[in-house]
């Protein structure tokens, strides 16, 4: 045999779809992280010296996260929130602030659903591309 012969190449599903599909992905797996750590911190309420635990989402999509956005500050505003990052440390220790922990879950129940309606449309527009090309 040629040693020099080439080695299949494989073909990996993100060099075929792309960077979208890939912050699609990137986006729900963080969004997924993130709502455990908020449910986390709800668990953890009445723990005294237990600190808040968040993480913070630096991908954009598409401009979908300001429409996302309109309705999340909306929500923030109904319920007299600003900064769902501020959080009082109360005499025992802890910094959950159970209001804030509900509004954040919702949100991040949001974002999530968001991300997975993306998705499905994402792969509904590649179906029908490959149906159209079959004619």
């Amino acid at each position: 045999m040629d040693a020099r012969k080439e080695t299949p190449t494989v073909l990996r599903v993100d060099n075929l779809f792309g960077s979208h599909l890939r912050n699609l992905s990137r986006s729900l797996d963080r969004t997924s992280e993130r709502h455990g750590l908020l449910t986390g911190n709800l668990a953890n309420a009445n723990v005294p010296g237990y600190k808040r635990k968040d993480i913070d989402f630096a991908i954009e999509l598409d401009g979908a996260e300001s429409k996302l956005g309109s309705r999340i500050s909306l929500m923030r505003s109904r319920m007299g929130m600003t900064n769902p990052n501020d959080s009082a440390i109360r005499v025992d220790g802890n910094s959950v602030e159970l209001e804030k922990e509900v509004m954040s879950i919702a949100e991040s129940e949001m974002r999530y659903q968001m991300l997975t309606e993306m998705t499905g449309r994402y792969f509904s527009g590649l179906k029908n591309v490959i149906k159209e090309g079959r004619g």
